[in-house]
């Protein structure tokens, strides 16, 4: 199917609308995982402190089958929401060793 062209410079309505739904989409994305972030350097901070490990592979188990359920339930396909959160626990359990060996050189 050959490719419609459009004047240089412009989009049809339709499309910039839909686009303008996904830039905003990422931006909220964003913020969320930042904050989702902030709570996490938090709980790395309280594992430090009671001298646990780092990673919990019960919780992050539980979480990936909580999270393949619900992405399931939204028609998301659950192996991409098993790779997504578990790029980002790799993320959060970096943050907490980094946090757990701070605190030991402070100690």
């Amino acid at each position: 199917m050959p490719v419609p062209e459009f004047p240089e410079g412009t989009v049809p309505r339709e499309l910039a609308d839909a686009r303008a739904s996904i830039d905003n989409l990422d931006a909220a994305l964003l913020h969320l995982l930042a904050e989702r972030f902030k709570i996490t350097r938090r709980v790395g901070e309280l594992k430090a402190a009671k001298g646990l490990p780092p990673a919990d592979p019960d919780r992050e188990d539980a979480q990936i089958a909580r999270l393949r359920s619900l992405a399931s339930e939204s028609g998301l396909d659950p192996e991409f929401a098993e790779k997504f959160l578990t790029f980002i626990v790799r993320e959060v359990v970096r943050h907490h060793e980094q946090i757990a060996g701070n605190a030991a050189h402070q100690a």
